[in-house]
């Protein structure tokens, strides 16, 4: 493994031990909850938006060290962002990790290039990818369970 690799698995890992925002909030404007059946993550989005800006969000659930930092990255980059800022960044981080992302997309991403690793576990994708569905339909106010099988 070299340096690079290692240092993102720390990373990963940091987040894992100590996710960040991991918490339920007591009056959030908007809410998700996403679920990977074939993993077991099962996890709650709630955001406090005020004039069009992430004021506050939090998650809470359960599930495996890739979903769990995913979600503890994401809800540390989008805090203070407007609502369409967060919703860019779910679609560089769906490139990050689903596609074969440029370069330009590569430094879009920024601290999320932790995660590109999991694209060469396709059944892990899945785990990454649920918070920021989620956070999609929290977003979309959508009422429903949001699913990694739907």
């Amino acid at each position: 493994m070299n340096k690079t690799d290692q240092l993102y698995q720390e990373v990963i890992l940091d987040h894992n031990k100590n996710p960040r925002n991991f918490k339920e909030l007591a009056s959030p404007t908007h809410k998700a909850h996403g679920i990977n059946p074939l993993c077991g993550d099962d996890y709650w989005i709630s955001i406090q938006v005020e004039n069009n800006t992430v004021q506050d969000i939090g998650f809470m659930g359960s599930g495996c060290a890739i979903s769990k930092s995913s979600g503890s990255l994401m809800t540390s980059l989008i805090k203070g962002k407007s609502t369409q800022e967060a919703l860019d960044l779910k679609n560089t981080f769906l490139e990050l990790i689903m596609t074969d992302c440029t370069d330009e997309c590569r430094e879009k991403a920024g601290r999320l290039k932790v995660l590109e690793g999991v694209k060469q576990f396709p059944i892990r994708v899945k785990c990454a990818t649920l918070v920021w569905r989620a956070l999609e339909a929290a977003l979309s106010q959508k009422d429903q369970a949001i699913s990694t099988e739907n």
